[in-house]
């Protein structure tokens, strides 16, 4: 404790410029600042401190001891916050982003659990299907569905999906059903517009290899929703997560096609800021949500 003292004087003082200053901001006497810097010189067998009558400057072997115990203490605070963080009740305003058709088939329904669950804590849910940037737009966490490529941010990945491409049976009355990658070509495709290269989809044959098919459709949108109601109504093949497409699979209302090749499965992520500690109210609902969906398997959306 009294080593921790002493390098929060020799900072405050390099930082105010002198003892006056560091006396001021610390609430204590400037010869008690004083005796903390003696202290620690004497510890350490150098000395840290030039001091005239006019100014107190640290001298080469001190700067290199100033940046050191200031991340020491940085860190030292940190862990204090941490701790003291980790037993406070979670409340607050909680930001989130969700994709928008995940935020209306189950985003809804969590929130509504989570906020009765934690009545000190406040919802901002943005739907958006772009990848936000959480700390840059002022975020909590983010979910997303996929590959993550930012390594810099924290991640609890709570589940899984699989895409399946997937027609409506009145529209494969009318086209035939595809059988092999190449019959795609034949056919109307939706595209969902926000990937990189939105008139492609990418697949994987029966024998592993990648392909590519480039095929036009009707229909390009910006949300999966909008894709979902064109497969429905018959307007082309989508290529859509397996949470749209369960209850739908079961009706009979669309039919999966080439169910014999690979279907990808990519996981469901909440990703939040990095950093030593979680915010309570972060934690709260990343585990909350983790335990809504636990035991839930890649098909039972």
């Amino acid at each position: 404790m009294a080593r921790l003292s002493e390098m929060q004087a020799f900072v405050t003082v390099v930082d105010k410029g002198g003892f006056t200053g560091a006396a001021d901001h610390l609430s204590m006497s400037k010869s008690a600042v004083s005796k903390h810097i003696s202290a620690l010189e004497d510890r350490l067998g150098a000395r840290l401190l030039n001091r005239t009558t006019r100014r107190v400057s640290p001298t080469e072997i001190g700067l290199d001891y100033y940046d050191r115990a200031k991340k020491v203490l940085s860190d030292a605070a940190e862990a204090d916050e941490m701790v003291t963080s980790m037993q406070a009740s979670p409340k607050g305003r909680l930001k989130i982003s969700m994709p928008v058709s995940w935020g209306l088939k189950y985003g809804r329904q969590v929130i509504s659990k989570f906020l009765i669950a934690y009545p000190d804590i406040t919802v901002d849910l943005v739907l958006d299907d772009r990848f936000v940037d959480i700390i840059s737009e002022g975020y909590d966490l983010a979910m997303r569905i996929g590959t993550l490529s930012d390594s810099t941010l924290k991640a609890r990945k709570f589940g899984e999906t699989r895409s399946l491409i997937v027609a409506s049976p009145a529209y494969l009355s009318r086209h035939g059903r595809p059988e092999k990658i190449d019959d795609l070509n034949n056919h109307h495709l939706l595209h969902y517009s926000i990937t990189s290269n939105p008139n492609i989809w990418k697949l994987v044959s029966k024998t592993g290899e990648e392909r590519q098919v480039r095929t036009q459709g009707a229909l390009m949108a910006n949300n999966g929703d909008i894709l979902l109601q064109g497969a429905l109504d018959g307007l082309g093949i989508a290529y859509l997560p397996s949470f749209f497409l369960c209850d739908l699979l079961r009706e009979n209302k669309l039919v999966v096609v080439l169910e014999d090749h690979p279907q990808p499965v990519f996981g469901l992520h909440l990703v939040y800021p990095p950093g030593l500690y979680t915010q309570p109210k972060t934690r709260a609902f990343i585990d909350f949500v983790a335990d809504c969906f636990k035991g839930k398997g890649v098909m039972d959306w």
